[in-house]
């Protein structure tokens, strides 16, 4: 157990901070099951734009690894170029 007020303070703001991220993460991994799960490829190419600008959020704020975003957003562009 921390011994000093800064330290319990640390411990917080990083519960705090990884709710938060967790929450946003899983959000994206959501929208990403989602557009797997569908269709139709106009709806498909609207939730990829939403899922690319998700993804580079989290990149940008370190939620998520660059080359992660990278290889999600190669794969699902393959994905929906490939619907009919």
């Amino acid at each position: 157990m921390a011994h000093h007020k800064s330290a319990l303070k640390r411990i917080r703001q990083n519960q705090k901070k990884r709710i938060h991220n967790r929450y946003y993460a899983k959000t994206t991994r959501n929208a990403i099951r989602k557009l797997r799960a569908t269709k139709d490829k106009a709806e498909a190419e609207k939730l990829y734009v939403e899922i690319c600008s998700m993804t580079d959020r989290l990149t940008k704020r370190n939620i998520i690894h660059k080359n992660n975003a990278a290889n999600n957003k190669s794969s699902l562009a393959k994905f929906v170029n490939g619907l009919a």
